[in-house]
């Protein structure tokens, strides 16, 4: 009895400290963060895989959006040319925009300028209204979001490609017949289309922690507008100006001005090679990379936080 006395007390079973890295304890149990960012080539992955999304998706924007018009998609073409007739009226007939520009040429000229810049200002102002616009679908499913700016920009060259057909009339109506040079719109309007993804991305990225950025950016694309010989030709504009060499180099070489100046090549026959800047392909391809690889690489570096606050 006195043994069982002086026999200390078992010690009682003491419960372990809760784990404080919540990090090791999700990856000790195989747990990931939800909606955490895939790497680059797994991201090109899924991508591909919602390929047949992204493109339902572009197609239903593009018959939604003049769906309540009494006209319809034909506002697509409308609006483009109107804006032209505006453009030819005030810098053609009153402020003498058409100086190297031969009199027959410049309507071709202008008309394609119009279309093709307006193909990258649509894209660059819905892509900064991609993921801030459509936060209720960011929010309710899991996806790539830059299936968003990419099935924007896709949106507006299924625009593009509707209007090309008044392109084409307005070519023949001055005398701009269809040859093999014309052909040389694909890679043009491809080169064309990565770029403005890229911008896009960039944007819709912006455009979702800062929303008023979407009204800024209508004047900082009208004044890219008047810097890019929409409506003039840049070289002879600049010919007897005393402007340094290094900004007319700058508004030549600007990728709104390199893409129009292609486009017009290509479709205006005589539109030649003396009004196009040096290494006019290779500035196209530049751009296209350039703004095609830094635009998706910054859109996903912010893959994960989309929609979040």
């Amino acid at each position: 009895m006195s043994q069982a006395l002086d026999t200390p007390p078992a010690a009682s079973a003491r419960p372990e400290p809760p784990e404080t890295d919540l990090a090791a304890l999700a990856a000790r149990h195989g747990l990931t963060v939800s909606g955490a960012r895939p790497s680059l080539g797994a991201y090109v992955r899924q991508l591909w895989g919602r390929r047949h999304f992204i493109l339902a998706f572009s197609q239903a924007k593009l018959t939604a959006q003049y769906s309540k018009a009494k006209l319809g998609q034909l506002w697509q073409v409308a609006t483009p040319l109107l804006n032209a007739a505006v453009y030819f009226f005030i810098f053609g007939l009153l402020l003498g925009a058409r100086k190297g520009i031969p009199s027959d040429v410049y309507v071709p000229f202008l008309v394609t300028g119009v279309f093709v810049f307006t193909f990258t200002q649509s894209s660059v102002l819905a892509g900064v209204r991609a993921i801030s616009g459509n936060l209720g679908l960011v929010r309710a499913l899991h996806f790539p979001r830059a299936s968003l700016p990419i099935s924007f920009a896709l949106q507006q060259l299924q625009q593009l490609l509707f209007s090309m057909i008044v392109l084409v009339v307005v070519m023949i109506g001055f005398r701009s017949y269809p040859d093999a040079s014309w052909l040389l719109v694909i890679p043009a309007l491809t080169l064309q289309f990565v770029f403005n993804t890229g911008l896009a991305l960039i944007f819709a990225r912006m455009g979702s922690k800062t929303p008023d950025l979407a009204q800024l950016m209508p004047f900082v694309l009208r004044t890219w507008m008047y810097a890019s010989g929409v409506m003039f030709s840049i070289p002879a504009m600049l010919e007897d100006k005393n402007v340094p060499a290094w900004l007319a180099d700058v508004l030549q070489w600007n990728p709104a001005a390199i893409y129009m100046d292609l486009v017009r090549f290509a479709l205006i026959d005589k539109y030649d090679s003396s009004y196009l800047p040096p290494h006019v392909w290779a500035f196209a391809l530049g751009w296209a990379v350039l703004a095609g690889v830094v635009g998706f690489v910054y859109f996903w570096k912010a893959e994960e936080r989309y929609g979040r606050g």
